[in-house]
């Protein structure tokens, strides 16, 4: 049996580095969530059920089904145990990822030793796109090429940050 996995993240917004983590993940295990972080330390752009909304259109307009995306807050560990996850997907582009997805990893093992990280290299062609890089090109230009089509009409809101 292939192990549930979740891929956490921001997903402010998502872009399409994150739909092929995804794309790549799904193919690997039978389960797989997509969970949307919420950090009241952090200052999205998008709205918490703007960014679930947005991970479920791309996921749909690429054609992977069987995602589940919800949104959590906490610690990543607590949300995979709550939906039995033993598994959890991390995206690398460059060897900065590395250092600190490796001591992530290394944090999540202590905190719950069941639980595996899984880091998947990005395409060489998402390698430097972010969700920080998009939303600064959308500000200044254009960032179309860079985030699934769904997500488009979302980036005229990218000089702008959710206040609570």
């Amino acid at each position: 049996m292939t192990p549930c996995a979740i891929y956490p993240g921001s997903f402010d917004p998502i872009t399409n580095g994150h739909v092929d983590i995804i794309r790549r993940a799904a193919q690997l295990f039978d389960t797989l969530y997509v969970g949307v972080g919420v950090n009241s330390a952090k200052r999205y752009t998008f709205e918490e059920n703007e960014r679930v909304r947005m991970v479920q259109q791309a996921c749909g307009e690429v054609g992977l089904s069987g995602i589940t995306v919800h949104s959590f807050a906490g610690l990543v560990t607590d949300y995979a145990r709550s939906i039995d996850a033993t598994v959890i997907v991390r995206g690398l582009r460059t060897i900065t990822d590395f250092e600190y997805e490796f001591q992530f990893a290394h944090v999540t093992r202590c905190l719950c030793p069941e639980l595996e990280v899984v880091l998947l290299p990005t395409t060489e062609d998402n390698s430097f796109v972010s969700s920080s890089l998009v939303k600064e090109l959308a500000r200044h230009g254009s960032a179309e090429r860079f985030v699934p089509k769904c997500v488009v009409p979302w980036l005229g809101r990218c000089g702008q940050y959710v206040t609570r």
